[in-house]
This record gives C-alpha cells, structure tokens and sequence, in this order.
C-alpha cells in the first residue's frame, strides 16, 4: 500500500460513521474501463439487497472511467470512489497502475458490510444475486459462496455459455482445495471455479493476514480462493445463473503472456512449498496445475515465434514441446469460431424493441395475443422494429407446429428457441412434442370409446408461469440483446428474463394483462379451478417490480399497482379497437360469444348453457348462439340452437350478423378485450360484472350488466326482440370506443415510454370518469 500516492479522496457518503454496517460490500477495480464501468455500478446498485456498499479502487486510469464513477457516486450514498483528487475531473492522476490485486485490497481494508462481493468492472450481476447468495450461504454456514457464471461475449461473436457443466450445474456443492485446484489446471476440461466471483465473510480476511497478491494480474482470484481454503475456509457453490461475465478484446483474464505467467508460477511454487507432503491429493493436484502453467509458458513462446515468423526457431520449440504444439488447435478452433457465426438480424437504424414471450403467439387467435399485437402495432407505427424472442419451446404446447398469421408480419424478426423456421412455419425440434401431438389425436377416438389413457391426453403446462430455465435465459442473452433498445416482458412471470437479456441500459416494461393475484380468491367462490398458476399478491408484485414500468389494462388494476409500488411508473394502456363506420343491430335471433379455451370462458359459456340459455329458448324459440374461438373445443356438440364455429380466420361476419354479444363471465381480471372488441363493432351487449370490472361507468349506457341467470335472460330476449334498442345500444357502444379504445387514446403513454421519452405523472383515473 505504500505505492499509492496521498490523498486519497474517498466520493460518496460518510458511510464509515453509520451505524448499521451494510450486509455486502461489492469490491471493484477499476481500470480504463469507461465503456462497462456504469452498467457494472449499476447491476450493484439495483440489487434487491438494497443494505449494501459498492467501493471502487482506480488503479491509474487515463480515461473518463474516474469522472462517470464519481458523478454516480453524487447520486448515490452507497457507492464510494477510492482515488487521487487529481483523477477526480478526468485528467491523468499520476497514480501508476498496480493491477488489480492492489486495488481490491484497498477496497479489502475498506469494506464494512459481513460479507464482501467481488464483481470486475465490465461484468453484470442479476438483481437478485446478492440476496440469494447471502440468504444460502448463511443457511449452509459457508464462509465463501459462488453462483454460476453466464459467460457472454461483447461483440455476439460466440454464443453465450455456463461455466459450470454436468452435475456442478445440476445442483449445489461443496469445494475443498484439491478440487479446486484440479478444476484450474490450465487448458483442463473442468470448469474453471477460478473464475467464479464469490462472496466471502469479511471476519474469514479481518482473522487472518490472506489477501490478493499484488504481484499477480492473471489468476489473482483463484490464488487469493486458494490460500484461503488453505487456512480452512468453507466453500460452496450454487449453480445459478446470476453473475454475467464478459469478455471482449481489452479482457485480461483469458489473455496468457510470460510477463502475466511468471508470477503466476511463481505463486504455484509458493503452494507447493505450503502444502503438507503427507496430503498427497492434494499436491499431486497442485503439481497438475503447476506442470499446466510451464505447459502455458511453453506454448507462449511457441506463438511468439510464428507471429514472428521465425519458422525455425517454432519447429525446436515444437519438437521439445510437443504438448505446446497440441495445443494450436485451440487457436485454430477460435479463428473458425469468429469465422463461423450464426445469422443475425441486422439492425435498421431504428429504435429496436426486443418483446420477451411464452404464450402462443401466431395472430389475433386469442384476447392475450391480440392485446399484445396490439400494443407492438402502435410501436410500429411510431417507426420502431419489433423484435420477438420466445425463449422456451414450451410456447409450443402439445403441437410441434406454428403457422404464422398475416399479422405477424410486424415483427422484424421471430425467434423461438427449439424451433426451425420454414417461411411462416416454425417446427419444434424436439421429437417429444410431435408425439404429445400423436398422443393427443389418438385419444379423441379412444375417448368416445371410454379407452383412453389418461396420460394421452395430458394438458400441456401453462407456459407463460413457468420458471426461467438455464437455458432459456442463455437464449435470451444471445438472440435479445442487439435487439433491445428496450424490452418489452409479456406477463409478470417473464421479468425474471429481463436481466438475461444483458441491457441494463435499455428501459424495460412489463404488460400485465390480468392480475393473477385475485384470480384464486374468484374462482374459489364459484368453486372452479383456475386454468393458469396461482400467485399470492407479494410474489406478483415482485415479479412486476422486475420491469422498469408495469403496463395495466384497467384502472382498478393500476391503481393497486402503483399502491404497492409506489415508485414504480405504472402506465394504464387499455385494448385499443380499430371502430366500424355505423351501429351494426344484426339479425334477430343471432346471439355470440367468442373466447380461448381459458378457464373464465369455459366456465362462463358452461354458465350461460346451463342457466340461462333454455330461458331464453322458451322466449325466443329460434334463437341461435354462434360460439367462436378456440373455447368451442370445451363445449359438447349438439346443444340445440348453438354453433360451433372453433377459431375463424376472420369474425367479421359473424358480428355484423350478430343481434346480441354475450359475456358471460363470472371471473377473472384484466379488461375483457372481447367486450372492447365487440364496442368497436357497434354491437349491443350483455355482459356480467366481471366483465365491465374497473370501466363500470364508461360502459354503462353501452352495456346491459346481468349476474342472475333470469335477469340475463331477460336482457338478453329484450334486445333480439327489438331492433331499434340494438341501435341505440350500439350508437353508445362505438361512442365509447371512439373517445376511449382508439389507438391514440390507449398508447400514447406506452410508446412514449418505450420510446425514450419522460412521461409526466401518470394520472389514470381519468379513463373511467
């Protein structure tokens, strides 16, 4: 420490006269590295740990690193600055560079909270990683903790991969010194834990004098891990995926010269002196690893000598070195590599927006889908590319096929992980789908026989809850992010992906659609189950904390969003319909529904068959019930007086001939996008309360409200008796979607967001007045 020139200054706040020490201290040292430094600074400040400190070492920086570092540090208490005032505003500070070993043990002597966090300065961690790994490493009592690494290259030049592989990523594991030696054996097949960056118990370094070798700029970590394994330090890794590592040219830690492996065999040398001759595991591991490190310095001088062109000298160097010659496969494998890439969409100049899903998205086949395409339409027509990336095959369901509609055709490109394109086909690559598809169309026949298995007729899982997978989020990190100026998670469930995408410069937001928390609590009451998952409130919360905005689709929903989150901009986007010229009254007698195969449909159709249809049948004996949409697969055929239609590609027709649309729902959240739909058509409309929840007062010269089965019926029979009613109903019905559900009046404030633009405050009550 005597190198390092006075004063030391230190940006940020007084935290050393605080009195609640923070639980983590992030150690970070910086050097020259102004292009990441902000993003890495960042991932540590937006930690769902929110009790932690961010201390930051200049090691003699020359570039601007020193000026972004400090004007955080002003908007940040929790984040301090070591360095000379001279670097303060930018100029050269005179303080040479050390490397990073010296840095870091600056920030060592420092740090206040119980555990210290090592993160480089042009990585990224997850929102979450500090809190998950405290809370394990605490329940375990390990002294020195590590997640898996999601390795990413800075150019796409290669995919993005794991550093744990096999059983390490399959579950966690404790480490003793001779593993860890034996996994760092350089060139070695096992996963490197060297360059795992872990947490470690600040009492384990303040009971002990072990601290970074300042000697060492290569493989600092993994001997600093090492020696305190050695003064029996307890270590355990969890394969997670929440620190993002990245390498690009000016990288340090996967360029190998002599000058950087000399002290690093010097340090080996140390090691084996250290270590008791009667443990022989664990110095034949290190005589490993030593041998690798003569091997590096041997293939060094190798490549050396080709760059030079001193094709002699390299064939001794070869014929005395065999291994180092083996080992140009690598480079030659690498240059291939960067030769061979896989196509990229190219970027059109525009602001790209990457939207992040797991729901079947092919067209307007469903409230969801079309809620969505709807939303992305209006970035379109703002002048934005719309990128899709649907990372987990399960979007594919039972069928190993999906045929995109016209519609589709706003997105710039589709990405479905698991899939090959063919033109407006993607087809699922995983043999098992096909046969869930075989299973399935063999059952129909066996079930009207009573024969079928039940395991051949399975559901597939509900795709959009399911948790992001290793893969999955690999997929993510590869296909969004040069797409994602911003990004756009479609439901709740999905913005655990968005750290994934690795832009934690990009605004990102969240469309809720329903709110699951209350979904539970409904169907209970009418003693159904839920077709989707249950969620408790706080989870869901949590998940829509996880986007920059929430986007809800009514204001009840909105409203007790922004009471749970205050400081979360919340951002009230109602279905937006394209309107008819004039009110359509339609055909006496006909009656429709149209709805997906979810829960509230089938229960609500099931409901209006049931209760309410034979009363209207006894008053209008050639009544007709039209039924659209996918829903129509939950009905039984041959109810007298009802069509089923299954999912049309256009419902054009079947509302211009429409009397009366029904929306028989008895539960559910969100806004119905069906009744929206059926405003913008001119139609007059019966509805039940769940249906009309939150825009009670805007709907209510435009739709009759019903819960008992005799008033629906009622409401229903009076207006396919009478044309005129269906008129003024209709005149009403497009007059709300004309001042309210026009594109201009639901997305203004979302393609603002999205577009870069700060909003005012966002006042939503003003939708339903």
């Amino acid at each position: 420490m005597s190198q390092i020139p006075d004063p030391i200054v230190l940006t940020g706040s007084e935290l050393a006269s605080s009195a609640d020490p923070p639980v983590v201290t992030v150690i970070v040292a910086n050097y020259n590295s102004g292009p990441f430094i902000e993003a890495a600074l960042q991932s540590a400040l937006r930690q769902s740990l929110q009790a932690i400190e961010v201390i930051v070492a200049d090691d003699g920086s020359t570039d601007d690193s020193v000026a972004r570092i400090a004007a955080m540090a002003a908007r940040d208490s929790r984040l301090r600055l070591l360095t000379p005032a001279a670097a303060i505003g930018g100029a050269s500070s005179g303080w040479t560079n050390m490397g990073p070993s010296t840095a870091r043990n600056l920030c060592i002597e420092c740090a206040r909270g119980r555990w210290i966090a090592i993160l480089d300065a042009d990585d990224l961690m997850h929102p979450e990683r500090l809190a998950r790994l405290v809370a394990a490493a605490e329940r375990d009592h390990a002294d020195i903790a590590a997640d898996d690494l999601l390795i990413f290259h800075d150019g796409d030049e290669r995919p993005p991969s794991r550093c744990l592989r096999g059983s390490a990523a399959s579950a966690p594991f404790w480490v003793d010194p001779a593993a860890y030696v034996r996994s760092n054996a350089l060139f070695g097949n096992a996963p490197a834990l060297g360059y795992l960056k872990p947490i470690i118990r600040t009492e384990l370094l303040t009971n002990s004098d072990i601290r970074y070798d300042p000697e060492l700029r290569l493989a600092e970590d993994y001997d600093f891990i090492f020696r305190l394994l050695l003064h029996g330090a307890r270590m355990r890794v969890y394969p997670e995926l929440t620190y993002f590592y990245r390498k690009h040219g000016q990288s340090i830690s996967h360029r190998l010269s002599t000058q950087k492996l000399r002290p690093v065999l010097h340090a080996s040398e140390q090691s084996l002196s250290a270590i008791d001759p009667a443990d022989r595991t664990l110095r034949a591991a290190v005589q490993a690893r030593h041998a690798s490190i003569r091997l590096s310095l041997d293939f060094d001088a190798l490549m050396a000598a080709l760059l030079a062109r001193r094709w002699l000298h390299a064939a001794g160097l070869a014929l005395r070195h065999p291994g180092a010659a083996a080992l140009l496969r690598i480079t030659l494998l690498a240059r291939l590599r960067s030769q061979v890439r896989p196509a990229q969409s190219k970027p059109s100049g525009a602001r790209s927006v990457c939207v992040i899903s797991r729901q079947r998205v092919i067209g307007n086949t469903n409230g969801s889908s079309v809620y969505l395409l709807s939303l992305c339409g209006a970035l379109r027509q703002a002048g934005m590319d719309i990128h899709l990336v649907c990372p987990s095959p399960s979007v594919f369901g039972r069928w190993p096929i999906l045929m995109m509609q016209p519609e589709m055709a706003l997105f710039r490109s589709i990405t479905i992980r698991g899939a090959i394109r063919m033109g407006t086909v993607f087809v699922a690559t995983d043999p098992r789908v096909g046969l869930r598809a075989v299973a399935a169309l063999i059952a129909r026949p066996l079930g009207w026989l009573g024969m079928a298995p039940a395991c051949f007729n399975r559901t597939a899982p509900y795709s959009i809850a399911l948790p992001l997978s290793p893969a999955d989020a690999i997929f993510l990190a590869y296909h969004a992010r040069c797409h994602a100026d911003a990004i756009v998670a479609d439901y709740a469930f999905l913005t655990e992906g968005i750290p994934y995408v690795l832009r934690p410069d990009a605004r990102s937001a969240v469309v809720m659609h329903d709110l699951f928390s209350s979904r539970g609590a409904q169907f209970d009451r009418i003693g159904e189950a839920d077709s989707v998952a249950l969620v408790s409130e706080e989870t869901e919360m949590a998940f829509l904390a996880g986007a920059g905005a929430v986007v809800a689709i009514q204001p009840e929903e909105a409203e007790l969003v922004r009471a749970n989150l205050p400081t979360q901009p919340v951002i009230l986007a109602p279905m937006a319909v394209e309107c008819v010229g004039a009110p359509q009254p339609g055909k006496d007698g006909r009656i429709l529904f149209v709805g997906s195969k979810t829960a509230p449909n089938i229960v609500g159709l099931r409901w209006f068959l049931e209760k309410v249809w034979p009363m209207v049948l006894a008053a209008v004996p050639d009544a007709e019930l039209s039924v659209a949409g996918s829903v129509s697969g939950a009905i039984a055929a041959g109810v007298p007086g009802v069509r089923l239609f299954g999912p049309v590609p256009s419902l054009e027709t079947l509302y211009r001939e429409a009397a009366v649309v029904i929306s028989p729902l008895p539960v559910g959240s969100g806004l119905k996008i069906k009744l929206v739909e059926a405003l913008g058509h001119g139609k007059a409309v019966v509805a039940t309360t769940a249906t009309v929840q939150g825009f009670e007062a805007l709907t209510r010269e435009a739709v009759a409200v019903a819960d008992e089965p005799a008033a629906f019926a009622a409401e229903v029979t009076a207006l396919l008796r009478d044309p005129s009613l269906r008129s003024v109903r209709g005149a009403a019905a497009l007059a709300v979607a004309r001042e309210r559900f026009s594109a201009s009046a639901c997305y203004a404030d979302f393609v603002a967001y999205v577009g870069g633009r700060t909003l005012p405050k966002l006042q939503w009550t003003t939708i339903s007045d």
